[in-house]
């Protein structure tokens, strides 16, 4: 298994590791995380920020291991599908359990996990005729302004909600819209091979 490969591994483990402090009632097996108060007023749990460290690191991972598969050629079947799984289980657990703790609208998740099918299943058709259908430029955006978003999230907007600046939502609402745009983007691009 080769380096690329490796870091994508660990990102499945981080993201799991997420899921698990995010989901589980840790405090009923005795472990338990404090809270702390911010300028007076603003109510952090530990237990997020820890998540919110992990899911940036795990965030950076994505980036890291694609650009040293083509920088060193290292670019493998086995990469390509654990890479897509990587990314569903760190973005799409994340969004439906903040959906769910009220974090953000239940619409969220399910447009991107809805866009996310969609355009994976464009990719495998097309990829089947012509070869591997890159990622769009809206479809990177959509990526980087998700991966923010959601960090900032975890660590409850800080520092911006001291302002009052809801950065955090700004960046997840951009985020779902560019995955819209971009998932239309892929089926007008490739529609002639789809209707072939």
């Amino acid at each position: 298994m080769n380096l690329p490969n490796k870091i994508t591994i660990s990102r499945i483990i981080l993201s799991i590791v997420v899921l698990i402090l995010l989901v589980f009632p840790l405090e009923k097996i005795g472990i338990s995380f404090p809270t702390i108060v911010v300028n007076g007023s603003i109510q952090v749990e530990v237990k997020y920020l820890i998540c919110g460290l992990l899911f940036f690191i795990a965030s950076v991972t994505d980036s890291l291991d694609g650009h040293l598969a083509r920088k060193y050629n290292m670019v493998t079947d086995f990469g390509k599908v654990m890479d897509a799984i990587a990314d569903k289980i760190l973005v799409n657990g994340v969004l439906i359990i903040m959906a769910c703790t009220g974090r953000c609208h239940m619409i969220i998740p399910v447009i991107i996990i809805s866009r996310d099918t969609i355009v994976d299943s464009i990719k495998m058709i097309v990829g089947n005729k012509v070869g591997a259908v890159g990622a769009s430029k809206a479809g990177k955006l959509k990526t980087a302004c998700m991966m923010c978003g959601i960090t900032l999230m975890l660590f409850y907007n800080l520092p911006f909600e001291l302002k009052g600046i809801r950065v955090a939502d700004f960046l997840i609402m951009a985020a779902t819209v560019l995955s819209v745009f971009s998932g239309v983007e892929y089926y007008v691009k490739n529609k002639k091979f789809l209707l072939d």
